[in-house]
């Protein structure tokens, strides 16, 4: 089943208007949410990125769309498709309605939530080996809605098929600077001795809430330092490890860049503490 609209219904009976704006100009965003055991992992961080996300994009926000209700919304609908004890990947779709051609006829929005099972519980360390590469296509614009989960992701869908034609695992994309920012799925992080580097939201990467945590755990750690400052790609092959997050994944290392493989030590200890960090928020 999905909630749709604030129903529950059958996917199969399930009805979305072919003039969705969502469909017809891009004009929606989605959070993408982890849940294990009917416990939303981070969800104070990911209420607040949707909600931001709506007020940025000029969404009129439902007097139902409390931390409270969505919470429930969710549930129910994991409930209702029998994962209650189980890792679940909960997607939320935001739209604005039906009606208008750039100009909208109101600000008014529709959702669909839907629910797909997981394998593990926990955050683990992928056993993949990982190889990326520059995508150079196109470039990515810094600023303030590069930063959001919006509809647009084309960028990412080529960068995915530009991977896969040229067996890779993922693509790295560059802004409009020729900066890195960003895996197609995930915020880059940097290992160069004890520094730890990612993107700072000016350069454009999304505003990841796994992406947030990272940040916040090496603060704490004494031998460890964060810096969000622009990345250039001649930083790439000089680090130690290269890895990337997303709030389903977790943490997963990157192996290989062009010539150049890499450690995985830092980022396989970050698991386990980014799993503490999940049980505990």
């Amino acid at each position: 089943m999905i909630h749709l609209n604030g129903h529950l219904v059958q996917e199969n009976e399930a009805k979305l208007n072919v003039y969705n704006r969502g469909f017809q100009y891009g004009d929606g965003l989605f959070e993408s949410i982890r849940v294990v055991n009917r416990k939303i992992m981070f969800w104070e961080a990911h209420y607040f990125r949707l909600m931001s996300s709506m007020r940025i994009l000029r969404m009129e926000i439902p007097n139902s769309f409390s931390p409270e209700n969505l919470e429930q919304f969710i549930l129910e609908l994991i409930d209702a498709n029998q994962h209650t004890n189980q890792a679940v990947k909960v997607k939320f779709n935001v739209f604005r309605n039906t009606g208008g051609l750039y100009m909208p006829n109101s600000n008014e929005i529709g959702y669909v939530i839907s629910t797909t099972p997981i394998s593990s519980p926990f955050f683990i360390k992928s056993t993949n080996f990982i190889e990326v590469e520059l995508f150079k296509d196109h470039y990515i614009n810094s600023g303030l809605l590069s930063t959001l989960k919006t509809n647009n992701k084309i960028i990412q869908i080529l960068a995915s098929i530009f991977a896969k034609e040229n067996d890779y695992d993922n693509c790295l994309l560059l802004n409009e600077n020729k900066s890195v920012i960003e895996t197609t799925n995930g915020n880059l992080f940097i290992l160069s001795g004890n520094k730890l580097k990612t993107p700072a939201l000016d350069d454009g990467p999304l505003n990841g809430v796994i992406r947030k945590q990272i940040i916040k755990i090496v603060e704490d750690l004494d031998n460890y330092e964060i810096e969000q400052a622009s990345i250039s790609p001649f930083e790439l092959q000089k680090a130690d490890e290269l890895f990337y997050t997303n709030a389903i994944q977790g943490i997963v290392s990157i192996n290989k860049y062009r010539k150049k493989e890499f450690k995985t030590d830092f980022s396989t200890q970050l698991i386990g503490k980014l799993n503490a960090k999940a049980r505990i928020e």
